[in-house]
């Protein structure tokens, strides 16, 4: 059904990193490819040293080593675009054009609601973070499971 997953965030350097990578340490085989891109990266920074520490508290090391831009040349008819806010969603639609494969992540997962961005926070915040994206790219691993990837 889908031959990528698109983590979307703001910049690329936090949140959707952090899904990716959490993403990639918890599917089967690698599960579907995967990759993260921010809808405004002016200049290519490295993932933020607040989401590396926790990473890594985790045992995970970042998947992403620097931020990326979401470009057209990522998007294929069957990638499957989740990303952390409504705002963020309605650009990706708008830039792109693909609306059937765009969902926030949460929306994805039948829940309402955004994942808040800890740019500026604390330590705690972006475990926060790490720990609603940990339960949310579970329930998306057993949906596309139940969908036959």
């Amino acid at each position: 059904m889908f031959d990528k997953i698109i983590f979307v965030c703001t910049d690329n350097n936090a949140r959707s990193p952090m899904a990716e990578t959490i993403y990639k340490s918890l599917a089967e085989d690698g599960g579907i490819p995967s990759i993260s891109r921010g809808m405004v990266v002016l200049f290519s920074e490295p993932v933020s040293e607040k989401a590396e520490t926790v990473l890594e508290n985790h045992g995970l090391t970042p998947a992403v080593e620097a931020s990326e831009e979401l470009t057209a040349n990522d998007i294929t008819e069957n990638s499957l675009l989740l990303t952390m806010t409504e705002k963020q969603k309605s650009q990706v639609i708008e830039r792109f054009g693909f609306q059937e494969q765009v969902f926030t992540i949460k929306e994805f997962n039948g829940e309402e609601g955004e994942v808040k961005d800890p740019y500026g926070g604390t330590l705690v915040d972006y475990e926060e973070c790490f720990n609603e994206l940990l339960r949310l790219i579970k329930k998306t691993i057993y949906k596309l499971d139940e969908m036959g990837k």
